[in-house]
C-alpha cells in the first residue's frame, strides 16, 4: 500500500489526540480542560481529513496551528498552479501528522525525575526555622 493511501486510511480519535496533546503541551503547562478544547478544535477543521487549506483560517487559527507545527503535530506543505492569465497561484496546506499523534498517544510517559528535590530533603528541619 503505498504510503498517501495508508496516510489517507488512518484515523485518529479524539481521546488520541487529547492524549498527544497531554503529552506536549500539557507539559508546559496546559490544563486538561484547555487540552480537551484544542482537541475538539483541531477535529473540528480536519474531522477525517488529513490536510485544511491554509485560506480557511483566521490570524488566531493560524497561529495555533504555528504552534501545534512547532509540537511537531502538524506540518505544512504547498503547491503552485500556473493560471490561464500567466500569474502563479501559490496554496498552502496544513497536515495533521495522525501517526506520529498515534505514537505519541500509545507511548509509555516517562516519570521525570527531580534531581534538584532531593537537595531540599536532606536539609535538616533547623535550617527551615526562623528565629
Amino acid at each position: 500500500m503505498d504510503e498517501e493511501l495508508q496516510r489517507t486510511l488512518t484515523v485518529i480519535s479524539l481521546s488520541e489526540l487529547t492524549e498527544a496533546l497531554r503529552k506536549t503541551l500539557g507539559k508546559k503547562g496546559m490544563s486538561g480542560s484547555e487540552i480537551g478544547k484544542l482537541a475538539d478544535y483541531l477535529i473540528s477543521f480536519f474531522g477525517f481529513n488529513d490536510e485544511v487549506i491554509d485560506n480557511l483560517l483566521s490570524p488566531k487559527d493560524r497561529d495555533v496551528f504555528y504552534m501545534l507545527e512547532e509540537e511537531g503535530l502538524l506540518k505544512t506543505r504547498s503547491e503552485e498552479i500556473n493560471l490561464k492569465r500567466g500569474k502563479l497561484w501559490r496554496i498552502h496546506y496544513w497536515i495533521i501528522k495522525k501517526e506520529y499523534i498515534k505514537a505519541l498517544a500509545a507511548s509509555e510517559e516517562e516519570e521525570e525525575e527531580d534531581d534538584f528535590g532531593s537537595v531540599y530533603d536532606s536539609i535538616s528541619e533547623e535550617v527551615w526555622t526562623r528565629d
